[in-house]
């Protein structure tokens, strides 16, 4: 499996925009996001952020919050999540999406080597400090994990080269002040927000929160991202109380999505 970064550069050099589709792993249940994930390779996407299922996930909105609350009542844990992606088989990256208690519960060295071992080759930590993430991005590098840190709507200039400088495989910025979930229009802010990153570094831009229709996922792309994240409209439709039903829908949005930035 390529790395992310190495994704993200197949896709500079026909001109194109990644598709990066967010699902909360064992909601409805694991077998539906093992096929999930080969769904959405099959698809379109470009890479798949998968996250973990966590009592209190600040960075979500109801949406993905629900969904967590779900799988947690199932039982689905991290060594469940680890499984699926060893055992499912697709040629696109896998980013995992996890707060960092988890991490700090099993220890971050121990940690990255486990999500290496089963083929993780990215990763996101919406709650993993700037200033304390030197030594955990050199862990990562050494195991072939890159870390992926977020810009937000509001952090000043300095701090915006800062994270540009030490953000592995793209940067995430965050298109809204708040959490994740769908939105009717995307903030004009966001072009600025990316001609801005554009200025201090040449690493790959996604941005994410808030998009959720083909006609956004477009406009994003046309303010010059790299990458395109979609989350709780994936996770939206695999909660349909049919999982099959729920599966055909996030591939339609899959394709959909795909669609309208290919070009």
């Amino acid at each position: 499996m390529i790395s992310v970064s190495q994704r993200f550069k197949q896709l500079k050099q026909n001109s194109q925009c990644a598709l990066i589709p967010f699902i909360t792993a064992g909601d409805p249940n694991l077998e539906t996001t093992a096929k999930a994930i080969k769904i959405l390779a099959d698809r379109g996407a470009d890479m798949i952020e998968l996250g973990v299922p966590y009592s209190d996930p600040l960075a979500d909105g109801p949406v993905i919050q629900a969904a967590a609350t779900r799988a947690l009542k199932k039982g689905v844990c991290l060594n469940d999540v680890l499984n699926i992606i060893k055992n499912v088989k697709v040629d696109i990256p896998i980013i995992l999406f996890t707060y960092y208690n988890p991490i700090f519960h099993r220890g971050v060295e121990k940690f990255i080597s486990t999500i290496a071992d089963v083929g993780v080759k990215g990763l996101v930590v919406p709650d993993l400090p700037l200033e304390e993430a030197e030594s955990f991005l050199e862990i990562a590098q050494n195991y072939g994990i890159e870390v992926t840190l977020l810009v937000a709507p509001t952090s000043p200039i300095e701090r915006i080269e800062q994270i540009a400088l030490k953000s592995q495989g793209f940067i995430y910025l965050v298109s809204v002040t708040g959490v994740t979930g769908m939105r009717s229009q995307i903030e004009s802010r966001v072009e600025d927000l990316i001609s801005k990153l554009k200025t201090v570094t040449d690493k790959p831009i996604g941005v994410g929160f808030g998009i959720s229709e083909p006609s956004q996922a477009l406009q994003i792309k046309q303010w010059g991202a790299d990458g395109v994240i979609v989350g709780s409209a994936f996770v939206k439709k695999l909660a349909n109380p049919d999982p099959e039903i729920g599966l055909q829908e996030m591939a339609n949005l899959c394709h959909d999505l795909k669609q309208a930035i290919i070009n």
